[in-house]
């Protein structure tokens, strides 16, 4: 009977440091995936162009929000960022037009051809998040 309670007692004390342990690890959190609604990779289209921005796992805010696990979304045309680039601000031109006040979808005018899309979702400062949050390039061809 004895030998029994110190053998229980025993496995209480060794499993408590790991039972700690195991309450101050983080919670996993999906990470955050930009994407495209309404067109896809390879997609012929006409200009102007609706596109619709999606995202899962964050929450749309607008620029200048200074909270977690929001942004707002950024489509680069014909273009990508420089390991440079992703160090600052995302510019703000033809090729990297920014959605700042949470909009969820664009109409945008290109000309005939084929042209490379990328949604970049940025914090509230413009910056990209850590990982960055960016839907994959997608090919488009413009009638």
């Amino acid at each position: 009977m004895i030998r029994n309670l110190i053998v229980a007692a025993m496995s209480i004390l060794f499993c408590i440091p790991f039972v700690a342990r195991a309450a101050d690890a983080p919670v996993a959190v999906t990470p955050a995936k930009a994407f495209f609604v309404n067109i896809k990779d390879g997609d012929t289209v006409t200009s102007p162009l609706k596109i619709a921005f999606g995202i899962s796992g964050m929450e749309i805010a607008p620029a200048g929000t200074d909270k977690p696990n929001t942004g707002h979304f950024h489509l680069l045309i014909d273009t990508e960022l420089t390991d440079d680039q992703k160090k600052l601000p995302i510019p703000k031109d033809e090729q990297h037009l920014h959605f700042g006040k949470g909009q969820t979808e664009a109409s945008i005018d290109l000309k005939s051809g084929k042209h490379t899309l990328q949604i970049v979702m940025g914090d509230g400062n413009h910056m990209l998040h850590n990982p960055p949050v960016m839907s994959e390039k997608i090919t488009v061809t413009v009638r």
